[in-house]
């Protein structure tokens, strides 16, 4: 038997041990169903024990995984206060907190109003910006890289933070100025849904299938052209015709370069942009300030 098992996979177990509900499990941890089952059966390979007895009676404990079931709890609480611990010791040792993001959250000069405002009230603090690669959806929180970070809802494992929407915006289609939907003003969705999709990394969760839109799908599964994990892969998947994608409406000129344009798409929820923290972390004095300053620069 293997030990070195990530504290996502105890994670994913606990929960479904909680639930004894694959679906219910899945919802709390803002995860597909048949993701957080194929986790699972990967832990217990790994593991070389079954864990969950599944019948069409519902979901049981084995012995093995009510023994790990302990454990697996105690290693979740004492990592998440070493994980606060250690951001402490940072905080008090350097005065510097570490903002997290996946892209530049530009709209109309979003960040440096709020750092403006945050160095008005913590003059001894230093900032420090970390970029971070979109398979991270958590922008740095989950591994505790980051002390606060721009995100976009839905994150993983959603109870771990607290969060405050910066910007919540309409969802546009981006494709090649060559494909056919490009000439019309405005695209239904219903018109895109067979049309092959770019797609975050699958280690994404929750955001990947936000963006793909599989709440608006029916049950209907997307088709996968390519998958992105920056900007820069973004635009040249859709200059090159692998698909088309959704994007938010602050994002669009990112990608809208040569080749490529956007439209607005009718039958889509709108995206969120927030900045996010650990639960833990809420109560560092850092963090507080940044996050007021975040509020007052949105308005909230």
């Amino acid at each position: 038997m293997t030990t070195d098992v990530h504290v996502r996979d105890l994670r994913y177990f606990v929960a479904v041990a909680e639930e004894l509900h694959f679906t219910r499990a899945a919802e709390r941890l803002y995860v597909s169903q048949p993701a957080l089952s194929k986790q699972i059966r990967a832990l217990e390979r790994q593991l070389g024990a079954e864990l969950f007895h599944r019948d069409r009676q519902g979901v049981a404990l084995t012995a093995a995984g009510a023994a790990l079931l302990p454990y697996a709890e105690r290693v979740l609480a004492v990592w998440a206060e070493g994980a606060s611990a250690l951001a402490e010791v940072d905080a008090a040792a350097r005065g510097t907190l570490v903002v997290g993001m996946s892209t530049s959250p530009g709209r109309g000069g979003l960040l440096p109003a709020i750092r403006s405002r945050f160095t008005a009230a913590r003059p001894e603090a230093t900032v420090r910006l970390r970029q971070v690669s979109w398979d991270d959806p958590t922008a740095g929180l989950a591994d505790g890289d980051t002390d606060v970070a721009f995100v976009w809802l839905p994150l993983p494992d959603a109870e771990r933070y607290g969060w405050t929407v910066v910007a919540e915006e309409p969802r546009l289609v981006a494709l090649p100025d060559s494909h056919p939907l490009a000439a019309r003003a405005e695209v239904d969705f219903a018109d895109l849904a067979d049309e092959p999709f770019l797609a975050l990394p699958p280690d994404a969760g929750p955001l990947r299938d936000h963006w793909l839109a599989l709440d608006e799908r029916g049950g209907q599964l997307p088709r996968i052209g390519a998958e992105i994990a920056s900007t820069e892969e973004t635009y040249e998947a859709l200059a090159a015709g692998l698909g088309v994608c959704l994007v938010a409406t602050g994002n669009a000129h990112l990608i809208t370069l040569g080749g490529v344009v956007t439209r607005p798409v009718h039958g889509v929820s709108p995206s969120r942009y927030a900045l996010a923290w650990r639960r833990e972390n809420g109560v560092r004095p850092l963090v507080r300030a940044y996050v007021e300053a975040c509020r007052l620069v949105a308005g909230q």
